[in-house]
């Protein structure tokens, strides 16, 4: 998918991920309950790089909705900055690893957002169709299958 496909979806991948959690779907046994956390992180870091006036005071997940509360509140101001981040193509930030340009930290957040709403989206279906959690413990599972089995 190209760059510009991904930020058009932005805004509507945020959603997804939030509906999901709203509607119940759990990610603690999963990836994402550690990198949806750290990713907007990076994001608000990326944004404020660029003029943005990000501030994260929660953990977990609640990250996630405390910067779409603060994206809505802005949102034509961010668009912007995502923008002029994306067109250029020289401006450098400090990571603990080194300087990395931020179009391509902007990039590939834009990139597990797509990605992260995709997982959501799949998750939601497999729930749906009656899949069994994955949290559920071997002992758990075995249970269930064996009253299945009687």
């Amino acid at each position: 998918m190209e760059v510009s496909a991904y930020y058009q979806q932005f805004e509507r991948n945020i959603f997804i991920i939030l509906d999901a959690l709203a509607a119940g779907l759990d990610l603690r046994t999963t990836a994402l309950n550690t990198s949806l956390p750290l990713e907007v992180y990076v994001l608000c870091e990326v944004l404020n790089q660029g003029g943005g006036q990000f501030r994260l005071t929660t953990e977990g997940l609640e990250r996630l909705r405390e910067f779409q509360a603060q994206y809505q509140q802005r949102e034509a101001e961010t668009e912007a900055i995502m923008r002029r981040i994306l067109e250029d193509k020289r401006a450098m930030m400090r990571t603990p690893e080194g300087r990395v340009l931020v179009k391509e930290m902007l990039i590939r957040r834009l990139e597990f957002f797509n990605e992260a709403a995709r997982q959501v989206n799949v998750m939601r279906i497999q729930q749906s169709l009656g899949s069994p959690p994955q949290y559920r413990s071997g002992i758990g599972a075995a249970l269930q299958k064996a009253e299945v089995h009687k």
